[in-house]
């Protein structure tokens, strides 16, 4: 078993996965509890390395920004697929994913347990509340993305058809060219198969990684919980009684 990680330095960019890292997971998106102390605590880090804070999320930025709000910070959304570098500078890499969700609707019908959810330039299967057809989904959605020339990206519970070539370990390599990332050490934290681009990356740059939860992972560290995440990101901020 990995250990927990050390405490974190002035010279970290720190990237951050949000559901099952941040927040807890949900079995829907829209689910989802924001702790109260939460914003406080991320916008304590973002001053502590002079803005080099990115939140590296499945969810379009617009989403993570309505969670977050007020805080807008640097970020990746869609895995990647959009990318804020500077202020509320969104780019985005275009995917032809018409009709996409249309055809998964259909195939799957009336089954109130699969849910599929439209970004956008990605689609997300959710089969957290029918675990008996993650094969099924899985593979109707991965022949679809074959089909489309998009890729297809297997999560928690989840598998999302993406443009091509959007992971998380690509979008940490794009914001470490940019201030005020560049030059710092990448630590990146994440609880899914998503995330392990991501931790690939930070270590393959200098930094090293941290896994939320069990299973297996490159990661270097590891956190046993969202609570203890918070805790070691509360000791970082200075905060004692950040709850």
């Amino acid at each position: 078993m990995p250990p927990e990680p050390p405490p974190l330095g002035d010279d970290v960019a720190l990237f951050h996965d949000l559901d099952g890292s941040l927040l807890e997971l949900a079995p829907r998106p829209e689910d989802v509890v924001v702790a109260p102390y939460l914003r406080g605590l991320l916008e304590s880090l973002q001053g502590r390395f002079g803005g080099a804070l990115a939140i590296v999320t499945g969810r379009q930025l617009q989403a993570l920004d309505r969670l977050l709000y007020p805080l807008r910070l640097a970020g990746a959304g869609l895995h990647g697929a959009e990318l804020r570098r500077e202020g509320a500078i969104i780019e985005t890499r275009p995917a032809a994913t018409d009709g996409l969700a249309d055809a998964l609707r259909r195939y799957f019908g009336d089954d109130p347990n699969i849910l599929i959810e439209d970004k956008g330039i990605a689609v997300a299967v959710h089969y957290r509340q029918a675990p008996e057809r993650a094969a099924e989904c899985e593979a109707v959605a991965s022949a679809l993305a074959s089909a489309m020339g998009l890729s297809a990206t297997r999560g928690k519970m989840v598998i999302e058809v993406l443009p091509p070539q959007a992971n998380k370990g690509q979008a940490v390599q794009e914001l470490m060219t940019r201030p005020p990332f560049t030059g710092r050490r990448p630590v990146f934290v994440g609880d899914d198969l998503t995330d392990e681009n991501g931790i690939l990356v930070a270590q393959a740059m200098g930094g090293y990684g941290v896994k939320v939860g069990a299973g297996p992972s490159a990661a270097r560290y590891r956190l046993g919980s969202v609570g203890a995440v918070h805790r070691w990101l509360a000791s970082a901020a200075g905060l004692r009684n950040f709850a």
